[in-house]
């Protein structure tokens, strides 16, 4: 997911939370969940309205996404997802028996410009009881005063650790502000992690100790980036590359000259555009080093692999926040391409759905939801939110205190039930679906050598 920060990334580390409880609570709840279909807190919200069915006035729920503009491909996916999440939570009694209701205003190309007078019109036109979003760039958290003035309830997956800062800083007025994913701070020490994990468990030994990390100019890859660079040498890496590519970018010539001059054991390309990361493919494959190749979002994306096809086999990435490949998480992704057609992106959409559904749970458990205004009732919802778990689609979802952001699992708990799964996928052949090779007890599929490395 494509984001800004201001690269201090390491400043908020400090203050995560590192819980152990049992796996094995863990992966029984986890059965129960699977047993449920919408998961075992739908169930939950279902036994709280006891019985009663959705009527009377609806509430209305907002969502300020990207319909045009350079993002608009996932924010449709973020309103399909708030759509298929509102019908089964009114399907289930709604909240205390009244239905919700999906509205939406377009953030186009984001920015504060675009995304502030989209949330003041969710608030003031809409009169919405919350926000719940993917993401919006640009705006800093700037819109995070218009929100806190009206008190609702907002939740966003902005993977931005400027949201650290924001709200860990100043709890009080940013108390009903969270981030439903984890900061992209984490995608820098988990992939030398992971790496570590592949080493160890023997399933690739590195030529050598070097990894040469590839960025394009966006905040968003460079928080990456740096945050790879820093944590190196305390994972036992060197790098041997830091470069910053001018974008958009369809010639890697120069830079893979660079890399085919000194072959690291990994390429770390932290920037995400689809298409220029499939034609670094193309262009790497006719002379491939003896490098792991790890790319950041582009492969998610259906373009990626149909831009480079079989050059791509082999390619890994990760989210911090997805639909797993586990019965929940399929389940979902045949309900939504069921209502959406094949051609729709269940992955993405995965993080509003979840979220509107913990949103609910915790609103019908305060009592009921608060509109613009009335901040003791959405104080309330938010007290809730602070203390829920919840097992979605994405895996589990629960907030750091004072920052009000998911916590990762493995990066900041060695405890899948307390933490949301990074999850490593490989591009095993580029016709079918990427394979979940990372974490456990997730991972679906063992990581495959990729097809350019000899022996």
């Amino acid at each position: 997911m494509r984001r800004k920060s201001d690269g201090k990334g390491t400043e908020t580390t400090a203050r995560r939370p590192l819980e152990n409880e049992s796996r094995r609570r863990f992966i029984k709840g986890a059965t129960v969940a699977a047993a449920g279909g919408v998961a075992a807190t739908g169930t939950l919200l279902a036994d709280i309205n006891g019985g009663a069915k959705a009527a009377g006035k609806p509430i209305p729920i907002g969502g300020g996404v990207p319909l045009t503009g350079w993002a608009a491909t996932d924010g449709i996916e973020f309103k399909r997802a708030l759509e298929l999440a509102s019908e089964e939570i009114n399907a289930m009694g709604g909240i205390l028996g009244q239905p919700v209701e999906p509205v939406f205003e377009d953030t186009k190309e984001q920015g504060a410009a675009n995304i502030i007078p989209a949330m003041q019109r969710l608030i003031d036109r809409h009169e919405v009881h919350a926000i719940i979003n993917g993401y919006n760039t640009g705006a800093v958290t700037a819109e995070y005063d218009t929100i806190a003035d009206a008190g609702i309830i907002y939740i966003h997956h902005n993977t931005d650790i400027v949201h650290h800062q924001t709200v860990g800083d100043n709890p009080e007025r940013y108390s009903t502000i969270f981030m439903g994913d984890p900061a992209e701070y984490w995608y820098g020490p988990g992939l030398l992690q992971f790496l570590n994990d592949l080493d160890a468990n023997g399933l690739y030994k590195r030529p050598n100790n070097k990894i040469a990390i590839v960025t394009g100019s966006q905040n968003y890859s460079v928080v990456i980036a740096n945050a790879i660079r820093d944590s190196a040498a305390k994972y036992g890496w060197d790098v041997s590359l830091y470069e910053t590519v001018v974008i958009p970018i369809s010639e890697w010539g120069p830079t893979l000259a660079k890399l085919r001059s000194d072959p690291p054991a990994v390429i770390a390309v932290t920037h995400w555009v689809p298409q220029d990361l499939a034609q670094f493919m193309l262009q790497f494959a006719p002379t491939p080093t003896n490098s792991l190749i790890y790319m950041q979002y582009g492969p998610s994306l259906a373009a990626f692999r149909e831009i480079g096809k079989a050059a791509t086999d082999g390619v890994l990435y990760s989210t911090v926040i997805g639909s797993l490949q586990d019965k929940i998480g399929q389940d979902f992704s045949d309900r939504y391409r069921a209502k959406f057609g094949d051609s729709s992106t269940p992955a993405v959409g995965a993080q509003v759905y979840d979220s509107a559904h913990y949103y609910a749970i915790a609103a019908a458990l305060a009592g009921g939801t608060g509109g613009p205004g009335e901040f003791d009732q959405n104080a309330k919802i938010a007290a809730r939110l602070r203390r829920q778990i919840h097992r979605g689609v994405v895996g589990t979802t629960k907030f750091s205190i004072p920052e009000q952001a998911a916590i990762p699992y493995p990066d900041a708990t060695n405890d899948p039930s307390l933490g949301m799964p990074h999850q490593y996928l490989q591009i095993q052949d580029w016709q079918t679906e990427p394979a979940l090779v990372a974490p456990s007890p997730y991972q679906t599929k063992q990581f495959k050598m990729p097809p350019w490395i000899k022996a």
